[in-house]
C-alpha cells in the first residue's frame, strides 16, 4: 500500500511539472517571450528618431528597389552575425542565429508599421508600393534595435552570454562590430540633406581636420576615455600599434560604409568626385563614432 502511495505521489509531482520536460519548455518559452518583449522595446528606442524623420518617409518612396533589396539582405546578414555576438536571446548554433535574425526583422517590420500607422503616414490611402518601401526602409533601424535589446535591457549574464562575448573578442569580431556600428549610425543621418550641404561648405582643410578628428574620436572612445564596457587593449599593444591595427582599419570601414550608404540612397550619381569624397568625410564622422561605440553596445 505504501509503495502505491509513493508511486501516486511521484505521478502527481510529474503532473505538477517538477523537473519535467514540459516545465523546462515553459521556462524556455517564457524566456523567449521576455526577449521578444525587450526586442520591441529596443526597436522603438533605436528606430523612433528615424520613424519621425521626413527624409526617411520620402526615401521609402524614392529609393531604387534593387538597392533597397540589397541593403535589406546585407542588414539581415549583419543581424545574423550580431546574434552570434549578442542577440535578443543567447544562441548556440548558426541556425538559432538565423531564426533570431528573422525574429528581429519581424519585430522591426511590425514596430515600423504600427508606429507609422499611428502617425497617420500609412493607411487605406497608401499604395502597396509606398507601403512596402516605407516599411522596408524603416525596418532596418528597428530590426537593429530589436537585435541589441537583450544587451541593453536584460539583467545579468548567463554562460551562453559569456560565450557570445568571447566570440566577439577576436580581431575579426571587433572589425565586424565596427562595421555594424558604422552602418547603423551613418544610416541615421545619411538621408538628411545636411550631409550634402556640410560637404559643400567644407574646404579641403576642413576635410583633413575632420578626418583627423574622426580618427581621434574613434581611438579615444574605444581605448582611452574609460566608458563602461570599454575594450581593453590587447597584451603587448602600445598606442601606435593599437592605432595602426584597430583605429585606422576602423576608420577605413567607416568610410566604406559611408560610401555604400550614400550609393544606396542615390547620393553619388552624377556628383563630381570631390563632392562624393566630401560627403564621405562628413558621413564618416558619425560612422566613426558608431564604429567606436559598437563594442560598448553589443
Amino acid at each position: 500500500m505504501s509503495g502505491r502511495t509513493y508511486q501516486v505521489g511521484l505521478s502527481l509531482s510529474a503532473l505538477r511539472g517538477y523537473g519535467s520536460p514540459m516545465n523546462s519548455l515553459a521556462i524556455t518559452n517564457r524566456a523567449y517571450a521576455s526577449g521578444l518583449a525587450r526586442a520591441f522595446g529596443g526597436a522603438i528606442i533605436f528606430g523612433l528618431p528615424l520613424l519621425m524623420t521626413m527624409e526617411m518617409w520620402m526615401l521609402g518612396l524614392s529609393i531604387h528597389p534593387l538597392r533597397l533589396a540589397l541593403f535589406m539582405l546585407l542588414n539581415f546578414v549583419v543581424l545574423v552575425i550580431l546574434s552570434r555576438f549578442g542577440g535578443f536571446e543567447p544562441t548556440s548554433t548558426i541556425g538559432e542565429d538565423v531564426l533570431d535574425a528573422f525574429g528581429a526583422y519581424a519585430v522591426g517590420i511590425v514596430t515600423a508599421a504600427l508606429i507609422l500607422a499611428l502617425f497617420g503616414l500609412l493607411g487605406f490611402h497608401t499604395t502597396r508600393a509606398e507601403f512596402a518601401g516605407m516599411i522596408a526602409v524603416q525596418a532596418i533601424p528597428t530590426s537593429f534595435g530589436a537585435m541589441l535589446a537583450r544587451k541593453q535591457f536584460a539583467d545579468g549574464e548567463s554562460e551562453k552570454e559569456e560565450e557570445q562575448m568571447e566570440r566577439s573578442a577576436g580581431y575579426a569580431g571587433q572589425l565586424f562590430l565596427m562595421l555594424a556600428g558604422a552602418m547603423f549610425l551613418a544610416f541615421n543621418v545619411a538621408p538628411t540633406e545636411e550631409i550634402i550641404l556640410i560637404g559643400f561648405k567644407m574646404s579641403a582643410w576642413h576635410d583633413l581636420a575632420l578626418i583627423a578628428a574622426s580618427l581621434l574620436v574613434l581611438h579615444a572612445l574605444v581605448y582611452a576615455v574609460g566608458f563602461a564596457g570599454q575594450e581593453l587593449a590587447p597584451d603587448g599593444h602600445r598606442t601606435a600599434r593599437l592605432f595602426l591595427g584597430f583605429t585606422c582599419p576602423g576608420y577605413a570601414i567607416a568610410m566604406l560604409a559611408s560610401f555604400y550608404i550614400l550609393w544606396t540612397f542615390g547620393r553619388v550619381e552624377g556628383a563630381p568626385l570631390e563632392a562624393v569624397l566630401g560627403c564621405m568625410v562628413v558621413l564618416g564622422f558619425p560612422a566613426s563614432v558608431g564604429a567606436a561605440i559598437a563594442r560598448l553596445v553589443v
